[in-house]
């Protein structure tokens, strides 16, 4: 099987998964996949959003959790994942800390904004577009504490990722 077909049969699967818990009631109209290098499957999930009662539930982070889980780390190098929609900035996020390179995307970003997601809303967030200044306050009396874990974390030599 040519590449184009094994992702499009890929991308077939996450909109079958996001079919069928959208209209269980379990999360929103969005599924996601991690293939390996070879093309191989290793995880293919839904949004679970409604169900898990979870607000991190996304079909993105939900596949790179399964893919995890199985591979037995936290480094997806050399994957794929294939989403019926542009990720938002938490799934995007979770997608470069777990080193995947590469993302198949369906919807574009304004296709979800177009329903009534929120994803452009925090974009414009993440750009300092935003309206409520008092969401994020640094309080420096804390920082002197909180910077201790770091010195600690640096000076064992623990694994960065």
């Amino acid at each position: 099987m040519d590449k184009d077909t094994s992702i499009k049969d890929v991308m077939d699967k996450a909109i079958a998964k996001a079919k069928t818990t959208m209209n269980d009631d379990i999360g929103g109209p969005f599924g996601a996949a991690i293939i390996d290098q070879n093309g191989k499957i290793i995880s293919v999930s839904s949004n679970s959003v409604l169900k898990d009662h979870d607000p991190t539930a996304h079909a993105e982070m939900n596949a790179i959790r399964q893919a995890g889980e199985l591979l037995g780390t936290h480094d997806l190098t050399g994957c794929t994942l294939i989403t019926t929609a542009y990720p938002c900035p938490m799934c995007l996020s979770a997608i470069i800390w777990a080193n995947i390179k590469h993302v198949i995307y369906g919807c574009r970003p304004n296709d979800a904004d177009s329903i009534g997601f929120r994803d452009a809303f925090i974009y414009r967030f993440m750009r300092d577009e935003h309206p409520d200044k008092k969401l994020l306050i640094l309080d420096e009396k804390y920082r002197d504490e909180c910077l201790l874990l770091f010195k600690e974390y640096n000076e064992k030599e623990k694994e960065i990722y």
